[in-house]
């Protein structure tokens, strides 16, 4: 007999050796049972039974174990923790049917989904494609549309292709750039409407979120796909003197002539005009609207391929003279006459005597709002006489320079309106300048000008112009990768902010009024 080694086992030997012959004693004794040894027998019994049921159950758990032992030998090398799905979707503890949940020991790991958009806007580059050069044939009767090159002295065989309500005549082809050259390449074919073929079938707007910014309309992102997007059915230049070229867009009715009209157009300018692209950006965040869609394209078919500006072509424009490009004549003396009158302000129709145009006043403030912002001259002051022009500057090179003596008579530039809707001006030519220093900003623009829109200023006292102007120019790929990424954005936006801090400092020196201008 071995002796037991734990405490609880050393007590039940003992109370049993105990037990066990008195009950035996009792039992077999002749003398009468009292009622102490009649307790003191009935206590053992009970005792005796406890231990029975606790040598029964230490028996069932040791033969299930033996059950499992192999299983458990083999299962070692496994984790410890369930099968856990890693995507993040565990469904929850199962719940028993009183409503209490049951707490498994596992640790529930949740991962982080795959972004639906870059986490850097700035690292969405793709690698250069290799260019491919390839000879195609030209049909018989294409020779005004296809060529090995178009110069500007064919330009002037091309009377037929000046459009209305675009400048017609203006020198836009800047010193020291080359003429553009046809390039014969990939997608260059004469037949049909694939003339032109992009070179992607990805889009160049790029809309990573459910929906575009609240600024820019459906019809903003319509058009600006189809002019970044669309094929090139036709190509004719403007004017003789004009370095922009019209493209005739695929998207027309089947069949139909290829002209503007029929067929979407876009006018194609040279590299330099780039901030065409940004002005269109601005001008809808700052809820202004009167300029033209506007996307950054490549061109396959034009000489090194860089780059360019593509601007709408609205034929609803009215037809602008050759002199001036401005569908309404005026000189700077009667536009300072025109912001006295007020034409149209509050309703109110203006006298014959007045000289008032169909424009309407608030219109001027507009413009001269946004013109300072970019620094555009071209319009309000075509002679340059408000800062220190530069040689390249088209005041210098057209020699209108030493006109500033008679300010009263220059003429106004490139003042458009629409023929269904003459109370509006559209801005067109909106080429703007960032290296202006602050010691040469013009503000002849803002000269006459004693209101400004409300909405327009309070996004630029705003903390948000840099959030939207980022946001708003991402859109446009090629756009956002010649300017050199966010990193050559943001010096852009650095400028503009600076000159809206100078324009609202401008506006509480000189009591300028802020009023809604939503008619």
């Amino acid at each position: 007999m071995t002796c037991p080694d734990k405490p609880g086992q050393l007590i039940n030997w003992f109370i049993c050796s105990l037990c066990i012959p008195r009950v035996r004693k009792l039992w077999s004794s002749r003398r009468p049972r009292t009622r102490r040894n009649l307790l003191l027998g009935t206590a053992c019994a009970i005792y005796l039974g406890f231990l029975v049921s606790q040598v029964g159950r230490a028996s069932l758990q040791h033969g299930q174990a033996a059950e499992k032992g192999p299983h458990r030998s083999r299962d070692t090398a496994e984790p410890s923790f369930p099968e856990i799905p890693l995507d993040g979707t565990l469904a929850p503890p199962e719940s028993q049917g009183n409503g209490s949940t049951l707490q498994p020991n596992v640790v529930y790991i949740t991962l982080r989904s795959k972004r639906s958009k870059p986490a850097n806007i700035r690292g969405t580059v793709k690698p250069k494609r290799r260019k491919k050069h390839a000879v195609a044939s030209a049909a018989p009767g294409q020779e005004a549309l296809v060529g090995p090159s178009l110069q500007p002295q064919e330009a002037a065989r091309e009377a037929d292709a000046v459009a209305p309500g675009y400048a017609q005549g203006a020198n836009l082809v800047k010193i020291g750039e080359r003429p553009w050259r046809l390039v014969r390449g990939p997608g260059v074919r004469a037949r049909g409407p694939d003339f032109l073929q992009p070179s992607s079938r990805e889009s160049n707007i790029r809309i990573y979120s459910e929906s575009a910014p609240s600024w820019l309309s459906k019809d903003d992102i319509r058009r600006m796909r189809l002019l970044a997007d669309s094929a090139v059915a036709g190509l004719r230049p403007v004017s003789s003197k004009s370095g922009a070229r019209l493209l005739v867009l695929e998207g027309g009715a089947p069949g139909a002539v290829l002209r503007c009209g029929p067929s979407p157009c876009g006018l194609l300018k040279q590299p330099l005009d780039m901030s065409e692209v940004f002005a269109f950006h601005l001008d809808r965040i700052l809820g202004l609207n009167r300029t033209l869609p506007s996307v950054s394209r490549k061109a396959e078919f034009i000489q090194d391929g860089r780059p360019c500006p593509i601007i709408l072509w609205d034929a609803s424009l009215s037809p602008a003279s050759n002199d001036t490009h401005s569908s309404v004549k005026l000189t700077w003396g009667t536009y300072q006459q025109l912001l006295k009158q007020k034409c149209w302000q509050n309703g109110r129709v203006p006298k014959p005597e007045s000289g008032c145009t169909e424009i309407h006043h608030h219109e001027w403030s507009k413009m001269a709002l946004f013109d300072f912002l970019l620094q555009i001259y071209n319009r309000l002051d075509t002679n340059c006489c408000g800062f220190r022009p530069r040689k390249e500057d088209a005041c210098v090179q057209n020699g209108l320079r030493p006109i500033c003596d008679d300010q009263g008579s220059a003429a106004l530039a490139h003042i458009i309106q629409r023929k269904h809707d003459p109370r509006h001006l559209v801005f067109i030519d909106n080429k703007g300048f960032f290296d202006r220093s602050e010691d040469n900003l013009n503000f002849k623009l803002l000269e006459g000008i004693k209101e400004f829109p409300a909405s327009a200023v309070s996004v630029l006292k705003s903390q948000h112009l840099r959030q939207k102007l980022l946001q708003s120019l991402f859109l446009d790929k090629v756009y956002w990768e010649s300017q050199g990424g966010r990193q050559g954005i943001e010096k852009l936006i650095d400028v503009i902010e600076h000159r809206a801090k100078i324009l609202i400092t401008y506006i509480n020196a000189h009591g300028v009024k802020v009023l809604p201008m939503n008619e």
